[in-house]
């Protein structure tokens, strides 16, 4: 049996790719997309129509909301692959205004509830994970609309999301493993800093013990990882968002692959439960250099991204009305 086999006895896989001819292969539970993985697959040839035709439908309403539209087309069909649920996500422009979040992740909700989808057991909302964010997704969840905190690097990110409720968070691996590494600059040890002794496993880690020791019920989704390493060091976690690329490398290892976070063993330990209003999350964040600086580019580089995509709506839908001429 080999190790995607192995890990989905352990762990809900979820496909981070907005590549829905992809994903077949991987047999995953769920798929993420966010603004840079639609970029790139609308740039694909065999992708491209789907742009086209949303725009050619919609081409009177303002380019936000044929942004969501386009969205929730490649959403239909990633759950035309997957049986479990996607995540789309809201503009990472909103990422500090709660309310025009929530604006936008209803008109999400309802599209894809127009198009005959069960967006209670279906899909989730992909917010980033400021105090802001944090605050529109408690209020999502409270209207049974489920989200997903993305953009997390600390935990006190993940301690506030777990108080107000959210169905899912995404702490990010990768991103925590190349803030380390670049700081330590030539004091890094690859080796020594593997598997366990990887920060963005270690800050995973801890917080998958944090919500289980205090039976909190949203549930933990590693994502954006660097290496097979760091993925098999967090099996048994909830869930795992993982690159069709790593996805491929775990199909092709063989070895035995062992469980490494287990709810029964955190449930025991000893730790401080811990809750933080929105001074002292604003200060803890800002206490954890990491998460504030990756919190702050995570979001400027899907803000570049979504405006290169809106660049793209735009060409598009000036080269079909120079057509229509």
């Amino acid at each position: 049996m080999n190790q995607l086999d192995q890990l989905k006895h352990y762990t809900t896989v979820v496909a981070d790719t907005g590549d829905f001819l992809q994903l077949a292969q991987f047999k995953p539970t769920d798929a993420t997309t966010n603004p840079s993985l639609i970029l790139k697959a609308v740039q694909k040839n065999e992708y491209a129509p789907l742009m086209t035709d949303v725009i050619t439908a919609h081409r009177n309403e303002p380019l936000d909301a044929q942004m969501d539209r386009l969205l929730v087309r490649f959403g239909c069909k990633i759950l035309d692959v997957v049986p479990g649920r996607v995540s789309t996500e809201v503009d990472a422009r909103l990422s500090f205004n709660t309310a025009a979040t929530l604006a936008r992740a209803r008109r999400v909700i309802a599209l894809y509830r127009a198009a005959g989808i069960d967006t209670n057991k279906r899909v989730l909302i992909k917010i980033a994970a400021t105090w802001e964010g944090i605050q529109a997704a408690a209020e999502l969840e409270r209207e049974g609309i489920h989200t997903n905190l993305t953009l997390l690097f600390a935990k006190c990110q993940a301690i506030a999301c777990g108080d107000a409720g959210v169905k899912l968070i995404s702490p990010f691996v990768g991103r925590i493993y190349d803030w380390h590494k670049k700081a330590a600059g030539v004091a890094w040890h690859e080796a020594e800093r593997s598997g366990a002794n990887d920060p963005g496993v270690q800050s995973v880690t801890e917080i998958y013990n944090y919500y289980k020791r205090f039976g909190i019920a949203t549930e933990v989704m590693g994502a954006s990882f660097r290496n097979l390493g760091q993925i098999t060091a967090l099996a048994g976690c909830d869930l795992l968002t993982i690159a069709p690329d790593l996805l491929a490398g775990l199909a092709a290892a063989d070895s035995t692959l062992p469980k490494a976070l287990d709810a029964q063993v955190s449930s025991s330990m000893a730790l401080q439960r811990i809750h933080y209003d929105e001074v002292a999350f604003r200060f803890a964040l800002n206490q954890d250099a990491c998460a504030t600086e990756k919190l702050a580019e995570g979001i400027r580089a899907f803000t570049v991204d979504t405006e290169k995509l809106e660049m793209l709506m735009r060409d598009v839908d000036s080269r079909l009305r120079g057509n229509d001429k």
